[in-house]
């Protein structure tokens, strides 16, 4: 298989395990908790998805074709506090990741070579993805920080929890080597959640 063919599938994979990341953490607090924030400089998990999903529409909308930074989005008013119900909130949170992963979806190995712009900066697309696969998660961290810290009941963890390193590995070296995405096992284990 050519690698740019391997690339456009891990970095999917990649994408579907941050949003499930996301959702899963949101699922586990009440509506209300979406909403709260602690103090001025921080965001509420509702403003930190409504940016996320303002930089995915403007991103990932006309890709290859025009400017990541698009006339009519406005960034600062991503920061304002908003959005009223979680079904609100999960409805604008499915337009952000259904543009990318159509995007996505529609990108052929040849293009990865391509540049594109952002605020007038050149990139590979290869490049371009990378920039928003560093930026995603490290707001996806924050939002299950964020829900953590909120959460009044016992958290389910997203990752291999707490003292269960040894039976996780001991369960990962007990089956043959395979080459596959790390994210198909982690998918299937968050879904079972």
């Amino acid at each position: 298989m050519e690698i740019n063919t391997i690339y456009l599938e891990s970095i999917k994979k990649q994408f579907l395990y941050y949003k499930t990341l996301g959702e899963k953490a949101m699922d586990q607090l009440e509506p209300e908790q979406l909403f709260i924030q602690t103090n001025e400089d921080t965001n509420s998990i509702a403003t930190i998805v409504k940016h996320l999903v303002g930089n995915m529409l403007s991103r990932w909308t006309d890709f290859l074709t025009s400017d990541g930074e698009k006339d009519w989005r406005n960034r600062d008013s991503e920061f304002e506090n908003d959005i009223a119900t979680k079904e609100a909130l999960f409805k604008i949170w499915n337009q952000g990741w259904q543009c990318l992963l159509n995007t996505l979806d529609d990108l052929q190995p040849e293009d990865l070579a391509k540049i594109i712009y952002i605020r007038n900066e050149g990139h590979t697309v290869v490049e371009a993805i990378n920039r928003q696969l560093a930026h995603y998660p490290y707001h996806i961290g924050q939002l299950i920080f964020y829900a953590k810290q909120l959460k009044k009941t016992n958290w389910d963890s997203l990752s291999i929890a707490r003292n269960h390193s040894k039976n996780y590995n001991a369960d990962k070296f007990s089956k043959a080597k395979e080459i596959k995405n790390f994210t198909d096992d982690e998918l299937k284990r968050l879904d079972k959640r």
